[in-house]
Parts: structure tokens; C-alpha cells; sequence
């Protein structure tokens, strides 16, 4: 009696195929993961074009140009940066805009890491977290306006407040000395919420074994502060602050709601000056060029800051 074999047919590869290698297959699939991918990336790389490449090289054009929204740009070299240099109403805007940055990056990071550390120290409660960020949901036009009817100098609820405590009226945004303080006050209650949110992010993100081990040898919550959170939080405290100073130097819808400029010129940022020019005086070539001379300025500033703070590398090992 004969048995049949039982052993397996023999598989033979198909003539002309070859098994693909693995880097083969892996290039098979990037090719159709490529057409889905530039798909998602499509709207957003349209949008940059759009909205701000094509701007940016436009106004760089402009900037050489004599052009009044009415007749078609005239070259004229380098004419616009020569009355920009020697335009004193332009370095006072500077100099404005610089006070309200120092000012305002100065006291917001202060707050903001104040903030972050007593939620992660005191509390979990994402309520908390979320009141703490309320302010940043509300516009700077809208948050300018509630600030100008409490600062109102005669109907204004903080100037009620002012004269209860026995001490004259301040004119908060009436007075030179005190208008630029108070924006940049105003903007960093609006703001401090956010940035702390994302210090607080850099805080999550340090082991509880450094700490413990750090009490294990006696130290203070005061020196572990300076010794293991500052350091380990650099690279977050350096993106923030290059966010943060980028931001600050862009400041318009606030002083537009409650200064617009004034008084005497005490609040008249670059910003500001720059849409004055555009809009107000139809000079668009010579606010090209002072929008050109603000991107150079904010990308050394930039730059630098990246460097000294060394913000892409960390002391986490």
C-alpha cells in the first residue's frame, strides 16, 4: 500500500518577482504616505504663502519704494531707511516700545514663574489652572476697554478705590509717567496666565527624584529653587521669553483703545507709528521700511537670545 507523501508543496517565488528588501518597503510606503501627507500639510503651507511670505516680500519691496495706496510704487532706493534714521519721532517710538518691553517682560516672567511654582507646589486643581488662563481668553481690544473704564480718572472704579485710601486721583492713562507702565501692567495681567501655564508645563517635566534626593541631603526649598528648578527650566524660561519679547514689541491694540498714542506722543509705540504712517498719512513705502527695520531688530534680538540662553540644549542628562 502506498502512502502519499505528506510533506509540503514547494513554494516557488513567481517568476520575475523578488522579495522587496526592508529599506525597499519602507520607501514603498513613504512614497504612498506622501500624496496624504502633503494633503494635511496643503492648507497650512497655502496660508504661510499667502499670509506671510508673500507680504513679507512685498513690504520689503515697498520699502524701497514711494507709494501711496492711489498710484503705482515709485523707486526710490534707499530713501525711505535715510529718513528713517534721521526721523526723531521714530527713535522716540523706540524707545517707548523698548520701556514697555522691559517693563513688561520684566514684571510678566517674574508673575508667570511666581505663578507656575505655587500651582505645582499648592495645588492640582485644573479649575485653578483654568481661572488662572481666563484673562488670556479675552481680547487685548476687549481687555484694554474694561481696563480704561477702571482706570477713568473720574468714573473709574480703581480710581474709587485710589481716593477711598486717602491719596489723589492718578491718571493712569492721562500722564506721561504713567501711561506706559500702566499698558504694560494691563497686558501683563492679560498674558501672566498663559505663561505660567507653560512654565508650569517645564515644571512638570523635571523628575520628583532630583527633589527627593536634594532633601535627602538637606536642602532648602529655597536653594533647590535656584540650584535645580532655574537650571532645569532654562530651555522653557528661554523659549518664553523669546515669545514673549517677540509679542511685546508688536504691542498695538491696547494702546490703540486707550491711549492711541497719547499723550504726547508718551505711549506712541512702533507699532502704532507704523499704522499711523500707513494708514493715517498714506506713506506705505516709509512704513514698509520701518516694518523691514522692526523684523531685522526682532531677529537679532532673537537670535541672540537663543544663543546666550542656550535654548536647544538642556541639563536633564
Amino acid at each position: 500500500m502506498t502512502v502519499a507523501s505528506s510533506s509540503p508543496p514547494s513554494r516557488l517565488p513567481l517568476r520575475g518577482a523578488e522579495p522587496l528588501e526592508p529599506t525597499q518597503k519602507a520607501r514603498a510606503r513613504a512614497r504612498g504616505d506622501g500624496p496624504v501627507a502633503a494633503l494635511f500639510i496643503a492648507p497650512a503651507l497655502l496660508g504661510f504663502l499667502v499670509f506671510l511670505l508673500w507680504p513679507t516680500l512685498r513690504g520689503v519691496y515697498l520699502s524701497f519704494t514711494r507709494f501711496n495706496l492711489l498710484t503705482p510704487p515709485q523707486w526710490v532706493g534707499l530713501d525711505n531707511y535715510v529718513r528713517m534714521v534721521n526721523d526723531p519721532i521714530f527713535w522716540d517710538s523706540l524707545t517707548v516700545t523698548v520701556e514697555y518691553v522691559v517693563i513688561n517682560i520684566g514684571v510678566q516672567t517674574v508673575a508667570a514663574l511666581a505663578v507656575a511654582v505655587l500651582l505645582q507646589r499648592l495645588t492640582r486643581s485644573a479649575l485653578l489652572r483654568g481661572i488662572v488662563l481666563t484673562p488670556y481668553l479675552m481680547s487685548n481690544v476687549v481687555a484694554g476697554l474694561v481696563w480704561l473704564w477702571i482706570l477713568d480718572t473720574q468714573l473709574g472704579i480703581g480710581n474709587e478705590i485710589v481716593g477711598a485710601l486717602g491719596v489723589d486721583r492718578i491718571p493712569f492713562l492721562a500722564d506721561e509717567t504713567w501711561a506706559i507702565p500702566t499698558i504694560a501692567l494691563i497686558n501683563v495681567w492679560r498674558h501672566v496666565g498663559y505663561t505660567a501655564l507653560l512654565i508650569f508645563a517645564g515644571l512638570q517635566a523635571i523628575p520628583d527624584d532630583v527633589y527627593e534626593a536634594a532633601r535627602v541631603d538637606g536642602a532648602s526649598e529655597w536653594r533647590m529653587f535656584w540650584r535645580i528648578t532655574m537650571p532645569l527650566l532654562r530651555p522653557v524660561l528661554a523659549v518664553v521669553l523669546i515669545m514673549t519679547v517677540i509679542g511685546s514689541f508688536q504691542v498695538f491694540d491696547t494702546v490703540a483703545v486707550t491711549t492711541a498714542g497719547g499723550p504726547a506722543n508718551a505711549t506712541n509705540v512702533l507699532q502704532y507709528y507704523i499704522y499711523g504712517s500707513a494708514f493715517g498719512r498714506f506713506q506705505f513705502g516709509y512704513a514698509s521700511a520701518m516694518s523691514v527695520a522692526l523684523l531685522v531688530v526682532l531677529s537679532a534680538i532673537t537670535v541672540l537670545q537663543y544663543r546666550l540662553t542656550r535654548a536647544g540644549r538642556s541639563d536633564l542628562g
